[in-house]
């Protein structure tokens, strides 16, 4: 109840672009980790632990709304990467796909957070978020210098 509540909110909202869209859901993400998960999310590389954790229960849920969870989520992924690498959120297609999906875009490189934690949701383990952030890691480098 409280979740259908929470995306009436956050589906009814005027975001003013999708930045600020995907940051909304990822700070409605955060409340939700605390509230209902009694986990901290801040955003961090620690935090990444905490979410996978959250996904593996929401995984073993039978009334799971998939695509409500996977943009909340999802949201909240995209953002530690936007952040630790001054990426930015674009509309594009996913490859393979048909449709424009919200991606990171860090450096020319296109990250789909809201696709990985929908595949860690329905596939399993194997997608764990650990391991795609350490590749991420590898591939990206340092995290950007922010003055």
């Amino acid at each position: 109840m409280v979740m259908n509540k929470l995306r009436q909110r956050l589906e009814s909202h005027a975001f003013a672009d999708l930045g600020a869209m995907m940051e909304g859901y990822a700070q409605a993400a955060v409340e939700v980790a605390k509230s209902d998960f009694r986990q901290t999310l801040d955003f961090s590389s620690d935090s990444i632990n905490a979410l996978d954790e959250i996904l593996v229960l929401l995984s073993e849920s039978p009334e799971i709304d998939l695509d409500f969870e996977s943009r909340l989520w999802g949201s909240y992924l995209g953002e530690v990467l936007r952040r630790r690498y001054a990426g930015s959120w674009e509309m594009t297609q996913y490859p393979g796909g048909e449709h424009a999906v919200p991606a990171v875009d860090v450096r020319g490189s296109r990250l789909f957070p809201l696709m990985k934690v929908y595949r860690r949701l329905t596939i399993g383990e194997e997608e764990d978020l650990r391991s795609f952030f350490t590749m991420v890691t590898e591939r990206l480098g340092n995290p950007a210098k922010v003055n």
